[in-house]
């Protein structure tokens, strides 16, 4: 637990293309306007979640296949310049992609993409990553270094608070002001107890990203 002069550390695994990550990412940083948070970002994968699930479709497969390529990336840069790049990275990243719910194609990707090592001042050649097995295992590391505390049923993100790991929180809306540190210390509040596992409710429409 941190003191009032120590910022409470809060490690988030979010993968570049998962919406709730993007939701998340961006309640923590409504949190950080009113509690002194040091958040540390993570490169998870998506594909690697649901690669040994007997229940994903074909057609699912397939997609986790195709959006591959951002957390590829992602990865690639935290290798070549330290996770420090990443908020820069996954913001201008997500404010491209995330305007508006939708599902982007591969060559939608790699246009974000483009659109975001130019933006963040990062090498192009970085993009090469999103077809290459390359950083596959430094990705491998990563994703289960933010998995392990909280087992494999779960997805994206994972949240990582006062050294208690747990799957979201999944957020179909960016919480804002005073909401936002609300469910900062909900949330915190009901993983911090040993034997609090799940809490969970049907989502019935996409996610809201304004």
């Amino acid at each position: 637990m941190s003191t009032a002069l120590e910022p409470t550390v809060v490690g988030l695994w979010f993968d570049p293309v998962c919406p709730y990550s993007w939701t998340t990412s961006r309640w923590l940083c409504e949190v950080e306007q009113h509690r002194a948070l040091d958040v540390r970002y993570h490169v998870m994968s998506l594909y690697m979640v649901n690669e040994h699930r007997p229940d994903v479709t074909p057609a699912n497969r397939q997609v986790f296949e195709a959006t591959r390529g951002p957390s590829r990336v992602a990865i690639a840069a935290a290798t070549r310049f330290g996770e420090e790049v990443l908020p820069d990275l996954y913001t201008a990243f997500g404010e491209i992609v995330f305007d508006h719910w939708r599902r982007p194609s591969r060559e939608e990707y790699h246009v974000a993409i483009r659109a975001t090592l130019e933006l963040t001042g990062l090498p192009a050649d970085l993009e090469d990553a999103m077809e290459s097995d390359e950083h596959d295992a430094a990705l491998r590391r990563s994703h289960d270094a933010g998995i392990a505390p909280v087992g494999g049923e779960v997805g994206t993100p994972i949240t990582h608070i006062d050294g208690t790991a747990f799957y979201g929180p999944v957020l179909g809306a960016i919480p804002r002001g005073d909401d936002a540190v609300r469910v900062f210390d909900g949330a915190r509040l009901v993983a911090g107890y040993p034997e609090f596992f799940e809490i969970k409710r049907t989502r019935v429409r996409p996610p809201v990203f304004t």
